[in-house]
């Protein structure tokens, strides 16, 4: 692709970053049918390829074009199963991340679209604070419809109960049972300890069960990807940079084997801190120290000795793929081999690659493309026979429990129970 930057734009090493990315697009338009903004809309300019281009052109044009390009970037749900599918291997994650930030000065968003994004940025990525909110928005269920259409989608996507913090959100260590194997640091997410704890409490008993001591690290927060998918990149580099120096203790204290992430979401994330960080000679070798020892749970699951037995063999899932886990970290069968492996019989979703309309806090933002993606899960879903649904994401778990009877749980709480653990909720 022709490129017109100036001297002066090309100075800047994330402009020259942005440009490599963006030479490598052929317009071969395979990307077309696997975006899931396209298959709604059928408006180029809501592609992978209509994007890049428009991108292009807001940096050539200093921003002038931002009023033009900033509803079509908004209407990304950055799922990157554009990524999957790319013969040229165009970097769209980092491309699509740049330009969120590029423009946000460039922009004026309404008052109500301003409110929402400040306070999601302000309130999810804090435990205590995204506690008292749901509690708030849960009294205004009984109005929610008088709210308006946004309000009231937003409202149907909360939790009927909302879990007892978990004790498991202090910093401390969790010993391995019997002889020690590895040590490794849990990142316990933000919204994930107030929605589901039970998610962390398994991963901790299963990786406790296979002799690793599991430490959750003082210092540790939010990943930043909730405010960096929002254009907040300098907020996400603080977010990162508290999260670098606490792990680059633990490691250089007592050592660690591995960062366990079991949001695919943040994991993604963690993973590209050394991207993040990429222009940063202070801050690169740590951060890629960080990226290099981050594993989804099921990477490293797949990596130790993992117990095998059938005695799941009369339980039958249905395996939703998280975009996260999918296209942004490639992880594709180490869930379904796992699974498989205790007993369960697992199931395909058609079209496993589409994004459930989740995406971070996509579906509070743009509801109306949220909830028809949501709404084509589900029904690929009632036509397949299982009692239940896994997934290795929390806001594909919320997302899909809304509208579906049977439970929707975290990969690695059945392969708790199956390997000794109590049932997930709702089971």
């Amino acid at each position: 692709m022709q490129t017109n930057f100036t001297s002066d734009q090309r100075a800047r090493p994330e402009v020259r970053e942005m440009e490599s990315i963006l030479r490598k697009c052929v317009h071969c338009g395979f990307c077309l049918s696997d975006c899931p903004t396209y298959s709604i809309l059928g408006d180029e300019r809501d592609s992978p390829r209509g994007r890049i281009y428009l991108i292009k052109e807001l940096i050539e044009s200093d921003g002038k074009s931002a009023k033009f390009v900033m509803p079509h970037l908004d209407k990304c749900l950055s799922c990157l199963a554009c990524t999957s599918v790319c013969p040229s291997g165009v970097d769209y994650q980092h491309y699509v991340d740049f330009a969120r930030s590029y423009i946000e000065p460039f922009t004026k968003r309404t008052i109500p679209d301003s409110f929402l994004r400040w306070f999601l940025a302000r309130t999810i990525p804090n435990p205590h604070w995204f506690r008292l909110s749901l509690v708030a928005a849960s009294l205004l269920r009984p109005i929610s419809g008088l709210l308006g259409r946004r309000i009231k989608s937003v409202i149907k996507l909360l939790p009927k109960k909302i879990p007892l913090n978990s004790t498991l959100s202090i910093p401390q260590s969790f010993p391995a049972v019997g002889k020690p194997r590895l040590r490794v640091a849990l990142l316990a997410g933000c919204a994930q300890q107030v929605l589901r704890p039970s998610i962390n409490e398994a991963t901790i008993r299963l990786l406790n069960r296979l002799g690793c001591e599991v430490v959750l690290s003082k210092g540790i927060g939010c990943c930043g990807a909730l405010v960096n998918h929002m254009g907040r990149q300098n907020e996400a580099r603080e977010f990162a940079k508290a999260n670098i120096t606490s792990w680059n203790n633990e490691i250089e204290e007592r050592g660690l084997d591995a960062i366990v992430v079991n949001t695919s979401g943040c994991g993604t994330e963690v993973k590209g801190y050394s991207h993040l960080f990429k222009n940063d000679e202070i801050w690169h070798g740590m951060a890629e120290r960080i990226s290099f020892l981050t594993k989804d749970i099921t990477e490293l699951l797949t990596e130790i000795d993992f117990p095998t037995s059938a005695n799941m063999q009369h339980h039958t899932i249905v395996y939703h793929d998280a975009c996260s886990l999918l296209h942004g970290q490639k992880i594709e069968q180490e869930p379904r081999l796992l699974l498989k492996s205790v007993g369960f019989d697992v199931k395909e979703i058609p079209g496993k690659h589409f994004c459930c309309g989740s995406a971070g806090v996509y579906n509070l933002i743009q509801t109306e493309i949220a909830e028809i993606l949501k709404l084509r899960r589900l029904e690929a879903i009632e036509k397949i026979e299982a009692e239940i649904v896994a997934t290795g994401n929390i806001g594909c778990q919320v997302q899909l429990q809304t509208g579906l009877k049977r439970p929707v749980v975290h990969t690695v709480e059945l392969l708790d129970w199956a390997t000794g653990g109590p049932s997930p909720p709702g089971t």
